[in-house]
């Protein structure tokens, strides 16, 4: 039977400075004066509309994503806090993350973001290489990026996520490593480092950047940049996520461990279980900047929704659990899908014999084989 998990919030902001060559988000490349005052009304209309979806629930985490949310001013994003505490219960020390891009310059903003309710800050680094920096299509250079993290620092932020890519054009072993020295150096709380992948509909997938690095290099780059992480006091408890003790990201293991969160914003995506309905579903929001704030809390600005059927909710649940070290329970399982274990007996047999997955009492979790095989472990549960 189907058993209300923890509720978070997804904000999508989707306006950069300039488009990244690597990048498939739904962001924009900023055309002149960003229309704030309108996108705040257009979120929490937004919001309004999606509140039957959770009436009487708390919010434990709420993340700003994007795009670059930090091209918004503070206030504007305190106007969308305060509209969101007046429309749901914000959970007592929830975990408010807003990402930042350090190559604009709105990072002296961030006593103004404290003081408007956010508590976690993500920074989009990638390397802090000026030359591969540049062949990324970013805006900052290192210099840039140090100088925002102390800003930030000098703030009160000490909860805050750099974000990190191996495998660059041009990028050696030894400069994946000076990468992780220095990303040290800054104290963050967390690290999240992660392979450049060639994403379909992108200018890197259209035309490969010379200098990439073969896939034995890749691997020597992510074990050994892995090893310096755990040195420097990190525990890895996902696939590209690394901590420190009690600082994973709240909002990120709740999409992992299959929680539920409601998306506003142009382009953002929700996922509500319903067990009066024994429903789960999913919603999301047009894509495109323009038609969102045209339809915001309209019937139009809903740009789908979509039941996760029973035959899907395996693939779905192993999909995010098991990108978590930590695996999964059985009784989580049950909780979130509504299923009973025979749904995904044999899978686990299988991935048992393959030396995918170990079992602990209830509790499944990934080898490293299966850690490196994920693809084929989740393949599993696919069905028919």
């Amino acid at each position: 039977m189907l058993t209300l998990p923890p509720l978070a919030l997804y904000v999508h902001i989707p306006w950069c400075v300039r488009k990244c060559p690597y990048c498939d988000f739904n962001s924009h490349a900023q055309k002149g004066e960003l229309p704030v005052d309108d996108y705040v009304r257009a979120l929490l209309a937004d919001l309004e509309q999606d509140l039957p979806l959770a009436w009487g629930r708390s919010v434990h985490s709420v993340f700003f994503g994007g795009g670059t949310p930090s091209l918004f001013p503070a206030a504007a994003i305190g106007a969308i806090l305060d509209g969101v505490a007046a429309r749901l219960r914000l959970a007592p020390g929830a975990e408010i993350t807003l990402e930042c891009n350090p190559g604009t310059a709105e990072h002296d903003r961030f006593e103004g973001y404290r003081a408007a309710g956010v508590n976690r800050l993500s920074f989009g680094i990638q390397s802090f290489d000026d030359a591969c920096l540049q062949r990324l299509g970013r805006i900052h250079d290192a210099a840039q990026a140090e100088s925002a993290v102390r800003a930030a620092r000098r703030a009160g932020f000490d909860n805050f996520n750099l974000d990190l890519m191996y495998a660059l054009p041009g990028q050696d072993l030894a400069m994946a490593l000076h990468d992780i020295e220095r990303a040290l150096a800054l104290g963050p709380a967390h690290l999240s480092h992660y392979h450049l992948t060639l994403e379909p509909n992108t200018l890197f997938a259209a035309q490969p950047p010379p200098g990439l690095p073969d896939e034995d290099s890749a691997w020597d780059m992510q074990e050994a940049c892995q090893t310096l992480i755990a040195e420097g006091g990190f525990a890895q408890y996902e696939v590209s996520a690394y901590a420190r003790p009690g600082r994973q990201c709240a909002h990120n293991l709740n999409y992992w461990r299959f929680g539920d969160y409601l998306g506003i914003g142009a382009g953002a995506h929700g996922k509500l279980t319903l067990p009066s309905e024994d429903r789960i579903l999913r919603r999301w929001k047009p894509k495109n900047p323009r038609d969102y704030l045209a339809t915001a809390g309209t019937p139009a600005g809903i740009g789908g929704d979509e039941d996760i059927g029973a035959a899907r909710r395996p693939f779905d649940f192993m999909l995010n659990a098991l990108r978590l070290h930590e695996g999964f329970s059985l009784p989580q399982f049950e909780a979130r899908t509504g299923l009973p274990l025979a749904a995904i007996a044999a899978q686990l047999q299988t991935a048992e014999t393959q030396g995918w997955l170990a079992r602990e009492g209830e509790r499944y979790r990934p080898t490293e084989l299966g850690q490196r095989f994920n693809n084929d472990l989740v393949g599993l549960f696919l069905g028919d």
